[in-house]
């Protein structure tokens, strides 16, 4: 399948069901979209090993393991080598706090979504982010609500 890849009604509605709850079994999302168990089991083998479904996860509750402050941070270089940057993107990449983590077009070239404990465990992340290497300018907003966080896609069709 190519990067963007053809999806008929029926994949799309697997993805929608396992998108929402990836613990259902073959019977029960075969039976939802009105398939036998082979042919839905082919469907989602087809989507897992052409990318479209990347991985089971569970997805956990951050304020209840104790990692209640979430920070975007907004980040604007100020060497533009290949070298630096790639560094720069390995190290940044490769912090556990990071958890979303985009290069960007406009006013800044980077946006991080960080997850952390307090202001203090986001201080000391803070210090080893601006040591990697010289930075621009670095903006953090602290959310104060989370009002909606979503990690289905809108599949249409």
């Amino acid at each position: 399948m190519s990067e963007t890849t053809s999806l008929d009604a029926i994949d799309k509605r697997i993805l929608r069901i396992v998108q929402n709850d990836a613990s259902l079994t073959i019977y029960e999302i075969a039976t939802q979209v009105g398939l036998s168990q082979t042919p839905c089991w082919k469907r989602l083998q087809r989507l897992r090993a052409s990318g479209v479904i990347k991985r089971r996860v569970e997805l956990l509750d951050p304020v209840k393991l104790g990692l209640g402050t979430t920070v975007f941070v907004s980040i604007q270089v100020g060497d533009y080598s290949g070298k630096g940057l790639a560094h720069f993107a390995a190290n940044v990449a490769a912090m556990e706090e990071v958890m979303d983590f985009y290069r960007v077009a406009g006013n800044v070239d980077y946006v991080l979504r960080v997850v952390v404990p307090d202001t203090a465990a986001f201080d000391r992340f803070y210090k080893r982010l601006i040591a990697l290497v010289q930075l621009k300018d670095v903006t953090s907003c602290f959310t104060l609500e989370n009002i909606k966080s979503e990690t289905a896609f809108p599949i249409t069709g």
